[in-house]
């Protein structure tokens, strides 16, 4: 069995195979052979210690998708052959086998293969609740979307233009302009070349946008803040650009503005609530109105390869591991 040890901060080299060990199922645990493993920039910002919540010596990766091989005592409405994915801040996921508590799994439908399964957990329901468990986007509305090529930016732009709002992307590049206007982005901005913040003005002839998904954080924050309209939300889900300087709030009253800083791993607590969510986005996927692009595939001892290719903005779509 292999694993990718992360025993100190750092760049990608610092991820690192190894052989490890993994027993029989405890009471309430299952042990899973996984398949596929989603990367995230969340993983990125453990392995560089910006966010300091993996105990090191440790297993980075917080989704997969796999097969039951084993169950523990206890453990009701999971049996050995069932196939599962997973989201969980306990980490552990960059490895072949694992042991998981029962009541972190969550049931993949036929419709749902491996492979999608495993690119799309974090990003499609971050997606989900983005849109569906803050201030609902609605239809006749326009939000802009950073990185709008990304994982988590193809899937909120598909599933944004299908509620029926007018979508603006920014990207680093043409070729992503190009994907970006496939998804349903109705304007695209290069913001390698353009303000970003000026467009959307003149896009939205100075009305600015009612709600902006940023995914950034330090180099786009006050230009998301700048183009909000009245009563206008910013969204702020990620920092892959570093973390937004310490903020004064009374900023937000000259708008009547409001500022989000979600965390998926809050709304999906409850088992019951994070299959009802998995088996809506599920049901988006099968449907249409969601389309899983897996951008890049590296093999489980490629994971330093995978978060090279990811910070340097080298991908679009979803980025996994096969096991």
């Amino acid at each position: 069995m292999k694993a990718i040890i992360l025993r100190n901060y750092g760049g990608p080299e610092e991820l690192r195979v190894e052989d490890v060990t993994v027993g029989a199922p405890g009471a309430g645990e299952v042990r899973l052979r996984q398949t596929v493993i989603g990367i995230n920039f969340h993983d990125a910002y453990v392995r560089s210690g910006l966010y300091k919540t993996l105990a090191l010596p440790g297993i980075p990766g917080v989704e997969a998708a796999g097969i039951v091989e084993a169950v523990g005592e206890g453990v009701a409405g999971f049996k050995q052959g069932d196939r599962v994915a997973y989201v969980t801040g306990a980490y552990g996921a960059y490895a072949s086998h694992r042991l998981i508590a029962a009541a972190k799994l969550i049931r993949l439908p036929d419709t749902i293969d491996d492979r999608t399964a495993g690119a799309m957990m974090v990003k499609g329901l971050t997606v989900q609740m983005l849109l569906t468990k803050l201030r609902p986007l609605q239809r006749g509305e326009t939000c802009l979307i950073h990185a709008a090529a990304g994982g988590v930016g193809q899937m909120l732009t598909q599933w944004a233009h299908h509620l029926g709002a007018t979508v603006i992307g920014t990207v680093g590049n043409d070729a992503k302009a190009g994907l970006a206007r496939a998804n349903g982005c109705g304007h695209v901005i290069v913001y390698t070349r353009e303000n970003f913040a000026a467009r959307v003005t003149e896009i939205t002839g100075g009305k600015g946008v009612h709600m902006v998904f940023d995914s950034v954080g330090a180099d786009t924050f006050e230009g998301s803040l700048a183009v909000l309209a009245s009563q206008g939300v910013l969204v702020n889900f990620g920092q892959s650009a570093g973390p937004i300087p310490p903020f004064a709030p009374a900023r937000l009253a000259a708008k009547s503005n409001a500022l989000w800083r979600p965390i998926l791993f809050h709304y999906i607590e409850d088992a019951g609530e994070r299959q009802r969510m998995a088996d809506a986005l599920f049901a988006a996927v099968a449907g249409g109105i969601v389309k899983v692009e897996i951008g890049a595939e590296f093999p489980l001892e490629g994971a330093g390869e995978a978060h090279r290719a990811m910070e340097a903005r080298a991908t679009t779509g979803s980025t996994i591991l096969k096991v």
